[in-house]
């Protein structure tokens, strides 16, 4: 179940022609049954996504415990970041968030796919940053 998780990632990541390379280490726990994935994308305007996710299986399911989706521009300033550290308890999806250069944001955690099209939004003028 793990290895098909990181399969269909990867899987994703090869399909956005915003990206322009990607690398993603992966350190999978001696019972198979958990995951830590650490990488990141570089996209056609040179931007990055930075990638750390810690999942576990669990009745059959993929369960994300610990994640962190770090978007920034080619100059490295932030762009957005997704994460679910333990801050941010007055926001209503505690402990999923949104960080953006000058805020914070209630969100649920997001699926890969909404990530890249998120950012390849951006890249491509339809969506401002952030």
């Amino acid at each position: 179940m793990i290895q098909r998780y990181v399969d269909d990632l990867e899987k994703i990541i090869g399909s956005y022609p915003t990206i322009l390379s990607s690398t993603l280490q992966k350190q999978i726990g001696p019972d198979s049954k958990t995951i830590y994935l650490k990488g990141s994308i570089t996209f056609i305007d040179l931007s990055i996504l930075e990638i750390s996710v810690f999942a576990a299986t669990s009745r059959n399911k993929i369960i994300i415990d610990k994640y962190r989706f770090q978007y920034m521009d080619k100059k490295c300033k932030l762009v957005f970041r997704y994460d679910n550290a333990p801050h941010h308890r007055e926001l209503p999806t505690f402990p999923h968030h949104k960080h953006l250069p000058d805020r914070v944001n209630p969100s649920l955690l997001p699926s890969l796919t909404d990530i890249l099209n998120e950012i390849s939004a951006v890249i491509l003028g339809y969506l401002p940053a952030g």
